[in-house]
């Protein structure tokens, strides 16, 4: 890490609206240094308000070095290598299709056995907590059973040479040196504690009748605003599951929302986007920039028969939504050398089905008329543009 990656200078950068980041499909880390390196956000941390999103590579081991975040909480999620944590209250192994959340101020230290790389999704407001399952009920979406704690774990050791503690704080890194290890703490009470949850324990809720429901039925945790059901982020899955809606148009529609639109891919190919969004990468869609499926998934959502069918069968993507309109820091736009510049391309190839003489049919049904509507599903024109739309 170095003070410039990690600053927190991105809010005053150009808010780009569209994008997507492509990085290869392995990891190529040339430096023994561990880094983070901050793609966008919003806000800053010496108000407590707002959030960063960060990308990682290492193929170092934390030796004799320790990191607390002194501005928020971290949501780490994996997406290459293992990463095996210690804490100040033990250990936490967390593979590829595992999420950690390490608290503000909690120290940790990092092994890995290989290349490793994903993503941090980082608050300054509150903490990250189970969303309202509202009249769901108890059980359902991401079960509080299945998150994990360490167990009390210390070590007694004295470092001769001295063990580095780097602080991040304000948006700069700070070190400092000790004699002996900071893992030295016998036992713990509480709830203020680091926690791993594994997505595959996710139970899927999802429409059994018609419509494309809101991806807020896929949230794992949530960091609520002072805003009644605004969030200042969200973390949402898209999980293997079953589609069986009738009279809909399955992937996820085109729109615009109040909402800032941080996707990444852990593995597989994602349903909106088969082709380009690899692994390791991520795509922006900011505020009121409309986007939706590309031409390929268009045609083949608008053509497939509506039957049930398994849907995002070995993949797993996610997003970071934010009520934060958040900029994109120039390491993103310039400095990695993975923006597609040709995102809004995905779009181009969409047509206007749009026939002002079709009506519908009516058909008789238990002696009643009943509409039945069989025309061609409209496309968004606006999507061609996809102005403010990124993929890395």
């Amino acid at each position: 890490m170095s003070p410039e990656r990690a600053s927190h200078s991105y809010f005053l950068l150009l808010s780009l609206g569209a994008a997507i980041l492509s990085f290869p499909a392995a990891v190529d880390i040339k430096s023994k240094n561990h880094g983070l390196c901050t793609v966008c956000g919003a806000g800053e941390p010496c108000s407590r308000n707002g959030l960063a999103v960060h990308m990682y590579l290492c193929n170092a081991s934390m030796h004799n070095k320790a990191f607390y975040n002194s501005d928020g909480d971290f949501l780490i999620v994996p997406q290459q290598g293992s990463l095996n944590l210690t804490t100040e209250f033990g250990k936490i192994y967390v593979d590829p299709n595992e999420i950690c959340v390490v608290p503000q101020g909690i120290r940790f230290s990092v092994d890995v056995a290989g290349p490793s790389r994903g993503y941090i999704l980082e608050i300054y407001n509150g903490h990250f907590q189970l969303p309202n399952l509202g009249p769901i009920g108890a059980n359902g979406l991401a079960n509080p059973r299945d998150f994990l704690t360490p167990v009390a774990s210390f070590e007694d050791r004295t470092v001769a040479e001295g063990y580095s503690i780097v602080s991040k704080f304000q948006g700069a890194l700070f070190s400092a040196t000790q004699e002996h290890s900071p893992f030295d703490v016998v036992a713990w009470h509480g709830n203020y504690v680091p926690f791993k949850y594994n997505l595959a324990n996710f139970l899927v809720i999802n429409s059994v009748s018609f419509d494309h429901i809101d991806p807020s039925i896929f949230t794992v945790l949530t960091c609520p605003s002072q805003k009644p059901g605004v969030a200042v982020a969200d973390f949402v899955i898209f999980p293997p599951r079953w589609t069986v809606q009738q009279h809909t148009f399955r992937p996820p529609y085109y729109h615009r929302n109040c909402m800032s639109e941080f996707m990444g891919l852990i593995y597989g190919r994602y349903e909106a986007k088969e082709e380009g969004f690899l692994p390791g990468g991520a795509s922006l869609h900011s505020m009121m920039t409309p986007h939706g499926p590309d031409a390929a998934a268009f045609s083949k959502a608008s053509t497939d028969k509506l039957q049930a069918t398994r849907v995002a069968d070995g993949t797993m993507a996610f997003m970071f939504e934010s009520s934060f309109s958040m900029a994109v820091t120039r390491w993103a736009e310039e400095t990695c050398g993975r923006l597609d510049h040709t995102y809004y391309k995905a779009w181009q190839p969409l047509t206007s089905h749009f026939n002002h003489e079709w009506k519908p049919e009516s058909k008789k049904q238990d002696g009643k008329d009943s509409v039945v509507v069989t025309g061609s599903r409209l496309s968004d024109q606006e999507a061609q543009t996809a102005q403010g739309s990124y993929s890395f």
